[in-house]
């Protein structure tokens, strides 16, 4: 028995002793190891903001299209036409899941773990005018195969107090902290201060400080008349922030945090969900990128959402701005279980079409600063020297039309801002509203409303500013405003509420 359990435990040593610590990589190594599993020895450079710079970007629309035939959206692999939903549901729509997880934003693994939701906070909090429910959750990723890879996922549910039975909800890609947690009134707060000065007075290394402040409290006293201030005046002219809007209109809302679920940068794909499933170790060419990585984490809050009384589960959206827009739209087509989207300003990877040379490239997305977002394979699309040879933006087997028509025939929102308030030209709201143009084919052929335009991408002018095309389960609409989608927010809740038949009372 006693060598039975020597051998045991040399057999523990040993797997202990082979178990490969997780890698420590800058993006630039990261991004360089995944050049050499490619076998790519250049890339093209990326393209730079400034006009002045020799890598300036495009922004000529007579240079913009060196690639301007998109895929059949509705054709076949082998060259057939899919003219029936059940072509679309069985054939064509895998294949361009296969393309995108393949060649773009890579595949969610089979060994991803389970998470489990833990309530840390749960209380009654005011927001604008309207009593929520917020609650603090925490969705702990099964991290036992990889003790040393910790995620907890950082989430936040509000839903209005009064509600007369579970409202709609939009999940949105952000912090993820309590709107307005309710502080200690008065006397509490004294009963805290005069705790916290004694212990302070009995610590050696404060003791002194004490003595020489007698009257600091550690906390500021409540303020008494606060029940009575007025509330922040608006610019005249300026809606509310979203998450009031959302509140107003008889809704719930959800903020989670992308960097709980994945870390923005090359450093960190050994790290996080990814890191986590591949015990440290650095990503293969089709592996999941940051946006599929944060688009799996959305699906886990959702799945929480689904065992909430006051949520309605059927009815929940997707929302995100720039990079999470991208992921919001990435979401959205790869998650059916969400109900709707509002894609702000998302820019390549997200609406924009790839094939577009205008504004950021297929090169950006490539290089050291933002390829973790995408998958390892999407790099060989700019390799200009490579052991399969040079590759280009109109050798990828799919265009963002089609993520946009992964999403029919649910509701899908296309926002934008101007480029004079600082919804930069590098996003290429021309080439979003081609790519939304072109995926209506879809949204039609499964029974829904489009634009209610031609699909012709090439020819179909983008509409003025402030002009929604709000009919259809698909629309669009270009704001006046900046970065940001919250001028349109009142336009996506009217729009949404009335496709679900929503309504406050």
């Amino acid at each position: 028995m006693k060598k039975l359990f020597l051998l045991f435990a040399g057999c523990l040593f040993c797997a202990a002793s082979f178990a490969q610590e997780p890698v420590t990589f800058t993006a630039q190594q990261d991004h360089q190891n995944m050049l050499d599993q490619l076998g790519i020895k250049s890339i093209r450079h990326s393209f730079d903001a400034d006009e002045n710079s020799p890598h300036a970007a495009n922004y000529d629309e007579s240079k913009a299209n060196p690639y301007p035939v998109l895929p059949e959206i509705l054709r076949t692999n082998a060259g057939r036409k899919v003219s029936s939903a059940r072509q679309w549901w069985e054939v064509r729509r895998p294949e361009i899941v296969e393309g995108f997880e393949s060649e773009v934003y890579g595949r969610v693994p089979d060994n991803v773990p389970g998470v489990t939701w833990i309530v840390e906070a749960e209380e009654i909090e005011t927001v604008g005018m309207t009593r929520v429910k917020a609650k603090q959750l925490r969705g702990h990723v099964d991290n036992s195969a990889c003790p040393s890879i910790n995620v907890d996922i950082k989430m936040v549910v509000v839903t209005p107090a009064n509600a007369k039975g579970p409202v709609p909800v939009l999940m949105m890609f952000g912090g993820a902290n309590l709107p307005n947690p309710v502080k200690p009134g008065a006397a509490d707060m004294a009963v805290i201060n005069k705790v916290l000065r004694r212990l302070l007075e009995n610590d050696p290394e404060t003791a002194a400080l004490m003595k020489k402040y007698p009257a600091w409290q550690p906390f500021e006293p409540a303020n008494p008349f606060a029940a009575f201030a007025r509330p922040a005046q608006q610019t005249p002219g300026q809606d509310p922030p979203s998450n009031q809007q959302l509140l107003a209109a008889g809704w719930g809302y959800v903020m989670i945090d992308p960097g709980s679920i994945q870390a923005d940068n090359g450093a960190g794909l050994t790290r996080g969900i990814i890191g986590l499933t591949n015990k440290g170790q650095p990503r293969k060419p089709d592996d999941w990128g940051s946006l599929r990585a944060w688009a799996w984490g959305a699906a886990r809050g959702l799945d929480y959402l689904e065992t909430d009384p006051d949520v309605d589960a059927k009815h929940v959206g997707i929302e995100g701005v720039s990079r999470y827009g991208k992921a919001a739209l990435v979401t959205l087509a790869f998650e059916d279980r969400f109900y709707m989207g509002l894609i702000g300003s998302s820019g390549k990877g997200g609406a924009t079409l790839h094939r577009r040379l205008f504004g950021e490239g297929l090169e950006n997305l490539a290089g050291s600063g933002e390829y973790h977002w995408m998958a390892g394979n999407y790099i060989k699309y700019c390799a200009v020297e490579s052991k399969t040879g040079p590759w280009n933006a109109g050798m990828l087997p799919v265009d963002s039309h089609e993520l946009i028509a992964l999403c029919a025939p649910r509701l899908v929102f296309i926002s934008y801002g101007v480029p004079e308030k600082g919804d930069a030209l590098w996003l290429d709201q021309y080439g979003s509203w081609q790519a939304t143009v072109a995926a209506g084919e879809v949204f039609k052929l499964l029974g829904a409303k489009d634009l209610g335009l031609s699909n012709d991408y090439r020819k179909e002018p983008m509409p003025p500013v402030l002009t929604g095309l709000l009919d259809g389960e698909l629309a669009w609409r270009q704001h006046d405003g900046g970065h940001t989608d919250g001028p349109n927010m009142k336009y996506f809740i009217e729009w949404a509420s009335k496709k679900m038949g929503f309504n406050k009372e």
